[in-house]
């Protein structure tokens, strides 16, 4: 605690006012403390993503890529009866993944709400998508396509509300862009959705190439062996 005293003159007489200030030292070291741990623990997680994407096995990032290209290659050759099968692993996925939701209650009863909902869902959409396989290809997509529209219409709305908020004439552009391709998605679900394979083809291959391209870069090389008669003795 620290006192402090003040001297002011008025006309006809002396005053000397006391003020006590209380310093609470703890308040900003404390602070101090709490942002060295702060970044302290911003270091350590960044070093643990680095650490972990660092120890992903260059076989297993080949083994993504190339099922990756055989599933594009497989919706560029065949998008109707490829997308039916993924579509189809997808509503069993949903089905037991509904299940086990609703299972878990019966174990853990926290968010008890959220596990019931996506558990009821899981199970309908699993049924529907099992039940009725050809119609489930076609309304997956189409749902698919109008959350993208709906997605881009926001963003863009979004980015143009920025725009003019200070955020650049890029930004409007971007904006408008958005808005242009959420409406095209909107007014023709059916068209993108039967397109949506097509496209999910192309990105897959892509993505399988650069993939198989780069486990096969990172891949570890094994060390010289030395002619014979330079090895140390």
């Amino acid at each position: 605690m620290l006192i402090v005293k003040f001297h002011y003159r008025i006309p006809w007489k002396k005053k000397v006012r006391y003020v006590i200030v209380c310093v609470d030292y703890s308040v900003g070291f404390g602070s101090y403390e709490a942002q060295k741990e702060k970044i302290r623990m911003r270091r350590f997680a960044s070093l643990t993503e680095t650490t972990a994407a660092a120890n992903t096995p260059w076989w297993f990032v080949m083994i993504a890529g190339i099922t990756a290209f055989i599933v594009g290659l497989f919706l560029l050759i065949s998008p109707g009866m490829t997308f039916l099968l993924i579509v189809q692993f997808l509503g069993a996925y949903w089905l037991v993944t509904g299940i086990l939701s609703l299972v878990s209650l019966c174990i853990d009863r926290t968010l008890w709400g959220w596990k019931l909902v996506s558990g009821i869902l899981g199970v309908l959409a699993g049924l529907f998508v099992l039940r009725d396989p050809l119609w489930s290809a076609i309304l997956v997509p189409t749902v698919l396509v109008v959350f993208l529209a709906v997605d881009a219409l926001v963003m863009g709305v979004t980015q143009i509300i920025h725009a003019f908020s200070g955020g650049g004439f890029g930004l409007a552009i971007l904006g408008i862009l958005n808005v242009i391709f959420g409406l095209i998605l909107l007014f023709n679900p059916l068209l993108a959705a039967l397109a949506l394979p097509t496209i999910l083809g192309i990105f897959a291959v892509i993505g399988g190439i650069l993939a198989t391209i780069r486990a096969f870069v990172s891949r570890p090389h094994a060390a010289p062996i030395p002619p014979r008669g330079t090895q140390p003795a």
